[in-house]
């Protein structure tokens, strides 16, 4: 049995991994790249999409990917994290249109679309 104060400090060490600049753009991308009407929208995101994951679906992507690793007995978070946690972690967090809808597209498809077309940050 964990105390609060237990879950309070194991959600500190969660919030305390530390995430390399290159993934936290990664997964800003993932995050832009489900928002309607933007320049980092690929084409079909205005087709099917009402409405896109905001800036907290992007903080739980982290959080979800932070926890992974930790208890995967890892520090670090990757790309691959990343990716592996975007479809639980956005599925819900964006909006269909009637378009979507009538085609037989889901938030699923969609999410996992994103996840191939984008791509990681090359420097």
């Amino acid at each position: 049995m964990l105390t609060g104060e237990t879950i309070l400090r194991l959600q500190q060490v969660v919030r305390d991994v530390p995430v390399s600049p290159h993934v936290a753009l990664y997964a800003t991308k993932l995050i832009r790249a489900t928002r309607p009407g933007t320049a980092d929208a690929p084409e079909f995101i205005g087709r099917w999409l009402r409405w896109g994951a905001g800036t907290r679906a992007g903080q739980y992507l982290l959080l979800a990917a932070k926890t992974h690793v930790l208890l995967t007995g890892r520090t670090s978070v990757s790309c691959a994290d990343i990716r592996e946690y975007a479809l639980p972690v956005l599925r819900h967090r964006i909006f269909t249109n009637f378009a979507a809808a009538s085609e037989g597209v889901s938030a699923d498809d969609i999410v996992k679309r994103i996840i191939e077309e984008v791509k990681e940050p090359v420097y």
